[in-house]
Formats: C-alpha cells, structure tokens, sequence
C-alpha cells in the first residue's frame, strides 16, 4: 500500500491578495476587488483580468534569464516557504527534494515586450534571454532560489498543469526519487493569452459570470502557489484523479464526460463515495461550454446537495496556475465551517442542472473535512484533485 503523502504548508499570491489570511478573508467575502480593467494586454482595448497589486521582489541577484514577472510572483509566494522549506532541507538533503510545478505562459511577457523593442530598434533589449520564456525555466528558478539539487522540473497542460504537479510529485515520491516535493504553479499575465482566448471568443466584456444564464467568458488571471508535498503532516494528500477524452482542442466533451471520469477516479482511488465530499471547488470558467458540461458532469458524480463553486469570479482564470490556486483554496477551508462563495450576478440558467451553488455567508454545521477540486483543460485533459484532514 502506497504511504499517504500531506500538504503540509502553503503560500499562495493572486488577485485576492499576498498571503493566506488576506487571500481567505477577500475569498470568504466574495471579494472582486482584484478583477481590473486592463488596457495594455488587450490589442482591441480594455479587459478585465484578476491582477496581483503591489510591488514584487526584485531578482537582480539571479541571472537574466530567470528575471520575469512569472518569477517576481514565485519569489512572492516563496517567501512564505524559505523556513519550512529549509527545515525540510536539513531532514532530508538538498538532493531529496524535487520540484514539480506547472505553467503555461513563463516568461512570455517578457518575448513580447523583447519583440516590441526589436521592431522598432532593430535589436533586442540587454534585460532579455530566450531562456525567459521556456517552460522549464520556473522549475529551475525556484530550485535554484530555494537551494535545492533535487529533481525539478515544469508541467504545461494549459488549464490543469499545476493540478497534474500533484499527481507526478506523488509518482516521483512513490518511486523514491525524493521525499518531499514543492508543488504548485505559477502564471503571469500577457498579451498572447488574452489575445488568444479573445480569438476563440472565450473572453467576457466584463466582470465574468460563472453558471449564469448571462455567462459570455472568462478573466484571465495571474498567480502563483505553491506548497510542501512530504509524508507527514495534517492535510492529506488523497487521491488526484485524471482522465484525457481528447474530445476537441479546445472545447470539452459537451457532457463532460471526462470530467466525469477525473472525478470519480479520484473517489476511487481514495476509497471515498460522493456523499463525503463537503465541498467541490468547479474549474467554473464562465464559458457557455464549460459551465453547461460541468454542470452535468457534477450532477453526475455528485448529486444535486453537495456544495460547489467557482472561485474564478474573484481570482480570474490563473491557467497553468489554477490547479494549485483551488488546491490552495480548499486547503484554507479545511477545518472550517465556511465554504468559499459562488460570486455571480444569480441568474439561474434553467437549462443547467440545479447544482448547490454556495452563495457568500453559507457555512457547513459541521467541519469541512474534504474538498474536491477540478481542473479542465484544452484537448480533453482532466484532473481532479481530493483533499482531506
């Protein structure tokens, strides 16, 4: 029998806020604060995006190629990690500690701003290096900020990259490879993912509407998060559930089939019925398609009672990010008796099954002891992950 693995801490950075308590408090609130008018990303004008406020570290000490926004926002999240993480480090040794994470824009931002330059100087910046915008670069960035000699390296499956870092930091510990593992992911905003998504007319005109008959897209966001997978601690670790239905490139299965899947090997692989689930964080887009096949596929494994929403109303959709950001979520509601709210204007698309959205305020009798999250991306890939105390 495989050993149960923990998440044992957390840090977490998005449009909510810095840190785990201020980013609880803004969720439990229902909080919007963070969704904001954009006009730089947008080659057609403005647009809502879930933005992180604030100044961010400064990685002058690095050298240029790890020097992006998206590491600006792993170093955020990061100083919330260096104790645990050096503590982990004198147990187990530098080289027992991977790092698993996911991502889909890296340093992306930093190509465009770098292309921009070119065209109209005919050279590219001193501050850029190609090696920005590969994928593996966060991995390494954070091996390196943290000291670590470890296995690392970078998932990118677009919307649930940081969800399936879960699954492979457990196979990469089952197989003894290591003993402890940063999770998580981290992605920044630009220009190519919203001007990509505005193509696909994914995009909402305004503050997104998840489940609303009045939906019409998404609010990209950014984030980052990050935690500490090993085999000790409160939280468990108890099962990630996957599934590729390779339905279209980039619609889901219209009655989500896959999604269905995901979720219920997930049960399966914990041993756990529907009916113990306390809560269900929904990948919740805010999309016409994924909204209405989420809502089937929900019905499906859980019923009509059991309490979900999506958080992306408050946070944007983070991405490669999104999967360890609703991890994070649910992390925080463990042990509480509060639900994170579904924040939309209400407006019941009738032609949805009546799942049990929770409106600000609701609460659960008794503890939150388990939390399901989900995470649906393009081509069909489907990852749920379960968590409990």
């Amino acid at each position: 029998m495989q050993q149960p693995l923990f998440i044992s801490h957390y840090a977490m950075v998005n449009a909510l806020g810095r840190d785990n308590q201020s980013i609880k408090r803004n969720l439990l609130a229902g909080s919007q604060a963070g969704i904001v008018l954009n006009d730089t990303l947008f080659n057609e004008g403005s647009v809502y995006v879930g933005a992180v406020q604030g100044d961010l570290p400064t990685l002058t000490k690095h050298a240029t190629e790890f020097q992006t926004r998206n590491n600006q926002l792993a170093a955020l999240a990061l100083e919330q990690l260096h104790d645990p993480v050096e503590a982990l480090t004198q147990q187990y040794g530098a080289k027992r500690i991977a790092v698993i994470v996911g991502t889909s824009t890296s340093g992306i931002a930093q190509g465009e701003q770098a292309i921009q330059t070119y065209q109209l100087q005919g050279t590219f910046p001193v501050e850029y290096h190609y090696q920005q915008q590969e994928m593996d670069n966060l991995a390494q960035f954070i091996r390196t900020e943290l000291g670590l000699q470890g296995v690392a390296l970078t998932l990118s499956t677009a919307c649930s990259s940081s969800a399936k870092a879960f699954a492979t930091a457990q196979e990469i510990i089952s197989a003894g490879l290591a003993d402890a593992a940063i999770v998580g992911g981290v992605d920044s905003l630009c220009g190519m993912t919203v001007n990509g998504f505005a193509a696909l007319a994914s995009t909402s005109a305004g503050v997104c509407n998840p489940s609303s008959r009045n939906r019409d897209g998404i609010n990209l966001g950014e984030a980052a998060a990050l935690c500490i997978v090993q085999k000790h601690g409160k939280v468990k670790l108890l099962a990630v559930g996957e599934s590729s239905d390779a339905h279209h490139m980039s619609a889901p299965h219209p009655q989500g089939e896959g999604a269905a899947v995901a979720m219920r090997n997930a049960l399966a692989v914990a041993g756990y019925q529907a009916c113990d689930v306390d809560y269900v964080n929904l990948h919740g887009t805010a999309t016409p398609k994924n909204d209405e096949m989420e809502a089937i596929a929900h019905a499906n494994v859980f019923g009509l009672n059991t309490p979900c929403s999506s958080t992306k109303g408050m946070i944007g959709h983070t991405l490669g990010a999104a999967g360890a950001t609703e991890v994070g979520l649910c992390w925080l509601l463990l042990g509480g008796y509060d639900y994170a709210p579904h924040v939309w204007d209400a407006q019941v698309d009738e032609s949805l099954p009546a799942i049990n959205l929770v409106p600000i305020g609701a609460r659960q009798k008794t503890q939150i002891t388990t939390c399901l999250s989900n995470s649906f991306a393009f081509g069909g890939n489907n990852v749920s992950v379960l968590i409990g105390l």
